[in-house]
């Protein structure tokens, strides 16, 4: 659906609307930003139940014999790790290490005659570009579908999700471990549910048939405890967990050793995309890292404010805000490696004045997110 300007809507945007949803431009759509408050929206995910439409979000399918090999050489973590029924983060790099995107992999159960499925959940901004580039080094034995038009997406996350979705789900949610999927019906409509999220709190991914998922969300809605929250708090609630944002953390100037995702690098691959130039990256060492800053007065951190030591300039904050939870500012923040160390006494100027911090380690919050 196409609204002003050109910019995509959800199936939900009129929803939205009737909600008194604040609409903001985000990523090539018209998305809700806030219904009742940022703050309000973050406490109510943080101590209950937050509903977010994430409807935006890219899902590309890939099946075929050589589904598996083809997206281990696509992406930097280990594909063939994945067991049926369970998700993977990863990012996908250019030739040059650049992080093309950060994204999940969810790997389904096996389809008839044996091939494999799997979807790629894309941010928005980056969707076309990672279905070119895929289908750039398209195998002859991997077959891609982009399904993003045709699937909305539904989060329901906070220390009450579980509670809140288990009677109108036919799966039973406590077997359901942290990065896993299944399939199953919710409010009786069928839904991929995955036990993901971007809130730092436990909680529930819900991708659904486009024209549905209105019925869905008046169903979630009408059993009343469930908010619905906006991308406002979405934000706060990822950087109080730590978590990094395209377009903040990283983008294709950055590599996942740069960015803090060395992690998610399986360097026991045979090859994958970047391998090369993150390998001679590794050799000489990253020389930026990410960090958490908290901050030790009033001042609020935002993106793009220089981060100095005792001897000048050392870093720029990548996403601020004020922490709703510990009342005070925070931040994520480019930082020479040399900077890193937890308790290392930094300062960010804020609108001209310097303003202490300290390097602490992420998440800020610890939430109820499940990860056993």
């Amino acid at each position: 659906m196409t609204g002003t300007a050109g910019l995509l809507r959800t199936p939900l945007y009129e929803v939205h609307r009737r909600e008194g949803a604040r609409i903001v431009e985000f990523a090539g759509w018209e998305m809700p930003v806030e219904y009742t408050g940022i703050r309000q929206e973050h406490q109510a995910t943080r101590t209950g139940t937050g509903l977010f439409d994430l409807s935006h979000m890219g899902e590309i399918e890939v099946t075929g014999p050589g589904a598996t090999a083809y997206l281990n050489y696509m992406v930097t973590n280990d594909v063939e790790r994945l067991e049926p029924g369970q998700c993977l983060y990863t990012c996908m790099c250019g030739a040059d290490g650049g992080i093309l995107d950060d994204l999940l992999v969810y790997r389904f159960p096996d389809m008839q005659g044996g091939e494999r499925r799997f979807w790629l959940v894309v941010n928005a901004s980056n969707r076309l570009k990672v279905v070119e580039w895929m289908e750039n080094h398209l195998s002859g034995d991997a077959q891609l579908n982009d399904l993003s038009l045709d699937t909305a997406l539904l989060a329901v996350q906070g220390p009450e999700a579980q509670e809140f979705l288990q009677p109108g789900t036919e799966a039973n949610l406590e077997e359901l471990g942290y990065y896993h999927l299944l399939e199953t019906k919710v409010a009786g409509i069928p839904a991929v549910l995955s036990r993901t999220g971007y809130t730092g709190e436990d909680g529930f991914e819900l991708y659904v048939a486009w024209e549905r998922v209105e019925e869905l969300w008046n169903s979630l809605r009408q059993v009343g405890g469930i908010v619905p929250v906006g991308l406002g708090a979405r934000d706060t609630l990822r950087l109080e967990a730590g978590y990094s944002l395209y377009g903040h953390e990283i983008s294709e100037l950055t590599t996942p050793l740069d960015a803090g995702l060395g992690w998610v690098v399986r360097w026991s691959k045979p090859d994958f995309l970047g391998k090369a130039a993150l390998s001679r990256q590794k050799e000489k060492g990253a020389r930026t890292t990410i960090v958490g800053l908290e901050m030790l007065g009033r001042g609020i951190p935002r993106q793009g404010y220089p981060v100095e030591g005792p001897e000048g300039p050392v870093g720029v904050v990548t996403s601020g805000t004020f922490s709703p939870s510990l009342s005070k500012g925070i931040a994520l923040a480019r930082v020479d490696i040399g900077c890193r160390a937890e308790g290392t006494e930094l300062s960010v100027i804020v609108r001209g004045r310097s303003e202490p911090a300290r390097v602490v380690r992420p998440p800020f919050v610890r939430g109820s997110v499940r990860r056993g």
